[in-house]
């Protein structure tokens, strides 16, 4: 219908009719509650600074108070500050472009292997070999770097695809041993991250200065036009890569079928076999780039990092919007998930708060998340 032959009424039902549907959409809803945490951030670190400039004026006031300062003299002592003055210095700083541009680094690595895990939890399957597998990505470029002949785009190529054939043989055992995701990936967690401390005979593996090492570097003042690190436009790059696959093409449509019903799917011509084995190798391949994106952050091959990471990307799916128990889930949901779990980490941070409230509160957003998921499912349709 043209719009123009649509009473002033009628519009603003349209206008309402949209702005509904825009708040029911996932996406929507999930980058409200980053922008709530973040400014609840921004709010509670200003306030937090407050404070301690208030407790601080009042210590120094009854020091001087002691001392037998006239009153006037105590109060036009240079060494106070003005609490609201420093409360809203802190707030900018957790609004700066540069902690903005440490929150995008420090997403990178989750953000990066939490794309292959989506395309696994669609599938309703599970993968633990994440951390191990990222683990013995930096290590292999690491012992590739310090070899003759093997340059630093090479190195990392063939620590891809060797973490690549890590989920190619996840994918396998699964399909041909008929045994659950859970049992298979916890067994080749435990093995992936043996081979890497093996290859690196247990330490940390040196190694020379590359152009590898500048992925997640903080921009000099000569790439401030690049606004955020090359590692971070990588993570962009592939994030619209696999939502293209998943909305577009054949394999993510077969994807979340073999999600929501292995067994229609099956019936229906989808080579589930070969869906699965692509799935978990693809889970492989980013999690090795997740791996590179280590390496860059920490300049070593080291056997023994992202040990606990899996947890964290399988966080980042489940906050953002993906079903344990399959058929659901987005790119876009579960790169804000890794977002909501950095920003609670800066912020905790910044606010000098132990990790063990940090893990506290990412768990109880974790079972919330779950919760609301289990209700959703729950309501008729």
């Amino acid at each position: 219908m043209n719009t123009d032959q649509l009473s002033p009424r009628d519009l603003t039902n349209q206008k309402a009719a949209i702005f509904r549907n825009l708040l029911t959409q996932s996406g929507f809803k999930l980058l409200m509650a980053l922008l709530c945490i973040y400014f609840f951030f921004v709010f509670a670190l200003g306030l937090q600074q407050v404070v301690k400039t208030k407790q601080a004026n009042q210590e120094l006031l009854s020091k001087l108070e002691e001392e037998d300062i006239p009153e006037r003299e105590r109060l036009q002592d240079s060494r106070l500050e003005d609490p609201w003055h420093k409360g809203l210095q802190a707030s900018q700083r957790f609004v700066s472009s540069r902690n903005l541009e440490t929150i995008a680094r420090q997403t990178t690595i989750v953000g990066m292997a939490a794309l292959g895990m989506t395309l696994v939890i669609i599938s309703a399957g599970i993968d633990l070999s994440v951390g191990s597998i990222v683990a013995l990505g930096t290590v292999v470029i690491a012992w590739l770097l310090n070899k003759n002949g093997f340059s630093p785009l090479l190195a990392a190529i063939l620590a891809v695809a060797a973490c690549g054939t890590c989920g190619f043989i996840s994918g396998i055992l699964i399909t041909n041993l008929r045994v659950v995701p859970f049992i298979v990936t916890l067994g080749m967690m435990l093995f992936i991250r043996g081979a890497a401390k093996g290859l690196s005979n247990e330490q940390k593996i040196d190694a020379p200065d590359t152009w590898l090492n500048e992925l997640l570097a903080s921009l000099g003042q000569d790439q401030k036009w690049m606004l955020i690190p090359s590692g971070v436009w990588i993570l962009i790059i592939m994030a619209v890569m696999v939502a293209v696959l998943l909305r577009y093409t054949r394999l993510g449509r077969h994807i979340f079928a073999i999600g929501s019903n292995e067994q229609t799917a099956r019936l229906c011509g989808v080579a589930v076999v070969r869906v699965k084995v692509i799935i978990y190798s693809l889970c492989g391949v980013f999690a090795g780039l997740a791996g590179l994106m280590q390496f860059s952050r920490l300049t070593v091959g080291d056997p023994t990092v992202a040990i606990g990471l899996e947890l964290d990307v399988i966080a980042a799916v489940v906050i953002g919007g993906g079903s344990l128990a399959g058929g659901e889930g987005s790119i876009l949901g579960s790169l804000i998930g890794a977002l909501i779990l950095t920003v609670i980490a800066s912020g905790c941070s910044q606010m000098g708060l132990p990790n063990w409230v940090q893990e506290i509160i990412t768990g109880a957003i974790i079972i919330v998340a779950v919760a609301l998921d289990r209700l959703r499912h729950r309501r008729p349709t």
